[in-house]
């Protein structure tokens, strides 16, 4: 492949970005469209329910489409949703050659968009920068090909893997540039979920506190539903609403929290605990694409022994608690060096003087 298709790719690339967070249940999706080796056309989906990369290009480009080369990060969909074919458009506006970043994992598409612009004697060359593309829409390609949400664990920790002090102070373990990243990521992201002993501590509002940013629904798990009634998030103004995941059958608690706007979700439980998966299966179907698990240690700790965590964000901070403290994952772990999970396509990246390292578990159980 040329080092100008991959450019052009790359470009695609930044423009689907700035729809990430913003266009579920569709996927995020950016697209170029060149001419004579310059760009004539750009565009990206910007909301679901609206026009797509292609079509905002398209529009862009006007009759300097017709024999273009267009770059496009996912798929054109083929069929009718809330807006025509992207497929049809490209091919209504006579352009020379497609490139595509990746096929699209969706059934009603996979394979059918490039199939109609072959069909119409266009070019189609696919895929190209795959990795990129798919790293734009984790959460939806896990969602359409399971049904389940894509779950990215954060947890800040000091360097000797401590979250809190023996008092179990935490504020704040990473700088406040880390902690405006995660805000950010909480904006993009579906659920933001915690354990009921984090809200019973922290008493934290969940809100996504940047400037413009979506807030996004808040998922309590709480087996015994100890919320306290004056907890902050049950309070809070803001236009997403919190459910409360819990085995418990108590009328009267569930009236109360019922009362404050709150939605009690009942869900399988697996001993005196409630059931991850049982609760990811339920959230995949309403339509959650993504969650960000945040703590505390104990849910964590279960998730990551039950394999529901996709990927992994470790802050570490250039700190010492050299006590006994709090570890990011309480719970029974391996007993041999040899059974430990491990992250695959590890990255690192500096945040002043904090660092983050990103990785992807091994998706299996821990435990039964």
């Amino acid at each position: 492949m040329t080092d100008v298709a991959e450019t052009m790719m790359r470009r695609a690339v930044t423009l689907a970005r700035k729809g990430v967070g913003k266009t579920a249940p569709n996927p995020a999706v950016g697209c170029v469209i060149v001419k004579d080796g310059a760009i004539v056309g750009e565009g990206w989906h910007r909301k679901a329910g609206t026009p797509h990369a292609e079509v905002h290009a398209l529009h862009q480009a006007g009759a300097r489409a017709e024999g273009a080369d267009v770059y496009v990060t996912l798929e054109p969909c083929s069929h009718f949703g809330k807006t025509p074919p992207c497929a049809d458009a490209l091919i209504a506006a006579r352009v020379g050659r497609v490139f595509v970043g990746m096929v699209d994992p969706n059934p009603r598409v996979c394979g059918a968009g490039i199939g109609k612009l072959r069909a119409a004697g266009i070019s189609v060359t696919a895929p190209l920068l795959e990795e990129q593309c798919r790293l734009l829409n984790e959460p939806f390609i896990k969602h359409v090909a399971t049904g389940l949400p894509f779950v990215v664990l954060k947890t800040a920790m000091t360097m000797d893997g401590k979250i809190a002090t023996v008092g179990r102070d935490s504020k704040w373990v990473t700088s406040e540039k880390s902690r405006r990243y995660v805000h950010k990521l909480r904006a993009k992201l579906d659920v933001i979920m915690v354990g009921v002993g984090t809200v019973v501590k922290d008493d934290p509002l969940l809100t996504s506190r940047i400037p413009g940013g979506r807030d996004p629904l808040r998922v309590v798990v709480d087996s015994r539903l100890r919320i306290p009634l004056n907890a902050q998030l049950l309070h809070v103004d803001s236009p997403a609403k919190t459910i409360v995941a819990t085995i418990s059958s108590d009328a009267g608690r569930i009236s109360r929290l019922t009362d404050l706007g709150a939605e009690v979700l009942s869900c399988s439980g697996t001993g005196d605990r409630v059931d991850l998966f049982s609760l990811m299966t339920e959230l995949g179907k309403r339509g959650v694409q993504s969650i960000l698990l945040e703590g505390g240690a104990e849910l964590a700790g279960e998730a990551l022994r039950k394999g529901v965590v996709d990927k992994c964000l470790f802050f570490y901070a250039p700190k010492l608690i050299a006590g006994e403290g709090l570890g990011p994952f309480a719970g029974d772990g391996v007993d041999k060096m040899a059974d430990a999970l491990k992250l695959q396509d590890v990255t690192v990246i500096k945040f002043g003087e904090d660092i983050l390292i990103q990785g992807y578990p091994e998706k299996r159980c821990l435990q039964a």
